[in-house]
C-alpha cells in the first residue's frame, strides 16, 4: 500500500533542502516531479527540479483531467501529474509530494489518507533573510513571497504535522522520523501481523 506525504511551505523555509534530506536517507521513497509553465531558473534541468512546459500545453493536460492537483502561482501553473501515484503504487514505493498550500488542499479531498506536513522558518525576519540570501528574487518578489507567506502559514492547523526549521539537521530528523512512525502506523494487518500471528499454536498454548 503506497502512502502518500504531502509537504508544503512558504518559499524560503528550507523545503527542498529537507526533502533532498528525506529522499535521499530513507529509503522506499519516490518523488513526484511537478509540471510547471515557469522558466528555470539557475542551474535546475528538466525533468529533476520540475518538468518545464509551455503554458497552452499545461492547460491542455489540465482540461484533459492528467493533473491530481494544480495551482496557480505567481503567474505561472504547477501540477502534480497522477502518473506520480500510479508509478509509486507499481513499484510499491511511498510518495512524496512538495506542494503548495492550494495543492495540498486539492489532495486532502482526492487523498483523504494522506499525511500532511507544514514546514514553517522559525520567525518572519528569518524567512526574509533566507529569500534573501538565495539572490534569486528582486525586492518586490520578496515582499509578495513574504506576504503569501502569511497567508499560507494561516492553514498551518489543517496540517498532520508542523515542523520548524530553525535547526537543519533536527529538522531533518524530525521530518524522517514522521515518515517512518506513520509508514508503522499504517501497516497493515494483514501484510505483516497475520503472518506472525500464524506462528502460534493457540489450542496448545492455552492448554499449558
Amino acid at each position: 500500500m503506497t502512502s502518500v506525504f504531502i509537504i508544503s511551505a512558504p518559499s524560503g523555509s528550507g523545503k527542498s533542502t529537507l526533502v533532498h534530506r528525506l529522499m535521499t536517507e530513507v529509503g522506499g521513497l519516490t518523488f513526484s516531479v511537478s509540471y510547471t509553465t515557469r522558466k528555470p531558473r539557475g542551474q535546475e534541468v528538466d525533468g529533476e527540479a520540475y518538468h518545464f512546459i509551455g503554458r497552452v500545453e499545461f492547460e491542455a493536460r489540465r482540461d484533459r483531467g492528467e493533473f491530481l492537483e494544480w495551482a496557480e502561482v505567481f503567474g505561472n501553473y504547477y501540477g502534480t501529474h497522477q502518473d506520480a501515484l500510479q508509478i509509486a503504487e507499481k513499484k510499491g514505493l511511498d510518495l512524496v509530494l512538495d506542494i503548495d498550500v492550494q495543492g495540498a488542499a486539492q489532495l486532502r479531498k482526492r487523498i483523504p489518507s494522506a499525511v500532511t506536513i507544514f514546514i514553517l522558518a522559525p520567525s518572519r525576519e528569518k524567512l526574509e533573510q533566507r529569500l534573501r540570501m538565495r539572490s534569486q528574487d528582486s525586492d518586490e518578489v520578496i515582499r509578495r513571497r513574504l506576504a503569501d507567506a502569511a497567508r499560507e502559514i494561516q492553514d498551518y492547523s489543517l496540517y498532520d504535522y508542523v515542523l520548524v526549521n530553525e535547526d537543519l539537521n533536527e529538522a531533518a530528523e524530525t521530518l524522517k522520523s514522521v515518515v517512518r512512525a506513520e509508514r508503522i502506523r499504517r501497516i497493515k494487518v494483514e501484510e505483516k501481523i497475520k503472518p506472525i500471528l500464524a506462528t502460534f499454536d493457540y489450542q496448545a498454548d492455552r492448554k499449558q
